[in-house]
């Protein structure tokens, strides 16, 4: 049995900061996550969520999968152009350009460059709070994948924000 629509409805909006900040962990891209979101939301809003299911868990089922499923066709698409099955490649290379062009701060960057696994599950667990176990559910994953994933992430974070220990050249000219 489905989940009532009107509560489904309130789960979903006082779910969105959350699904948000979850969606801009999995793209790092704001217009990315936007559309991830939306997506999430309305995948929500039709198919609705199993009654003994906890909504916000379900939810950041959902909008993983969304993404991966926006992973795979992505691919598709680029090795359709790749192979000159496609034409406007044009379009392609402005949307990469666009994206080339986006400035992010140093901590978003560092972010950003770990495996869509790691970003997913310390995003659960650093930003929304969520239990490793509780993460581990929303992520399909076993318990000890998902702190294995954070415990590298906070490593690579950590390595790619420590001060660079190189000296700095001056010149007194």
């Amino acid at each position: 049995m489905a989940m009532n629509d009107d509560a489904l409805r309130r789960g979903i909006v006082d779910l969105l900061p959350q699904l948000r900040r979850f969606a801009f962990a999995l793209t790092g891209v704001r217009e990315d996550a936007d559309d991830l979101l939306q997506a999430t939301a309305e995948r929500l809003l039709e198919r609705g969520a199993p009654a003994d299911a906890d909504l916000g868990k379900w939810a950041f089922r959902v909008c993983k999968n969304i993404w991966i499923d926006e992973i795979r066709a992505r691919q598709v698409r680029r090795a359709a152009a790749q192979s000159g099955k496609l034409a406007g490649d044009e379009n392609l290379d402005g949307e990469r350009l666009a994206i080339e062009r986006l400035t992010v701060s140093k901590v978003n960057k560092a972010f950003a460059e770990l495996s869509e696994d790691q970003r997913a599950a310390l995003s659960l667990v650093a930003v929304e709070g969520l239990s490793y176990a509780e993460a581990a559910e929303a992520l399909g994953s076993p318990i000890g994948t998902v702190m294995s994933r954070i415990s590298r992430a906070r490593q690579a974070l950590a390595e790619a924000l420590s001060p660079s220990l190189e000296p700095v050249e001056t010149s007194l000219e």
